[in-house]
């Protein structure tokens, strides 16, 4: 089984890191970190940069557990990066973190969270900074 970790380099991003080393390294499970966003000609804030990546790699390569990042920036939205990750991997657990924003942001510009929230099959654990 696997537990999948939904990363982007914020301090939501970075306790959801540290939850999912925290249940997989308790259920001595795999680990699989994804980083995704759709890419294009503007910089997207959710992409981590090279500095970044080899950062979250070198962090996972000292854990107990088997443990892998992922980075996709091919043209699909994170959302459906992570459903596929789903798809393909057993995910028992899927851990997102979730920045606080107000009721009229929400409705302006969605919600990932809630997309994913409503799209995984699998259980998803949503944590705050």
């Amino acid at each position: 089984m696997t537990i999948l970790v939904a990363y982007v380099p914020r301090p939501e991003g970075r306790a959801a890191l540290d939850k999912g080393v925290e249940i997989a390294t308790r259920r001595n499970e795999r680990l699989v970190v994804v980083n995704a966003g759709p890419g294009g000609r503007q910089e997207d804030p959710s992409v981590l940069n090279g500095y970044e990546a080899e950062r979250v790699e070198e962090s996972l390569k000292t854990l107990s557990i088997p443990a892998e990042f992922k980075q996709f920036v091919r043209g699909n939205s994170a959302v459906d990066e992570i459903e596929e990750m789903v798809e393909q991997l057993q995910v028992s657990l899927l851990v997102i973190g979730l920045r606080r924003r107000s009721p009229v942001g929400k409705l302006l510009l969605g919600s990932m969270a809630q997309d994913i929230l409503l799209s995984v099959p699998c259980p998803v654990l949503a944590v705050k900074a």
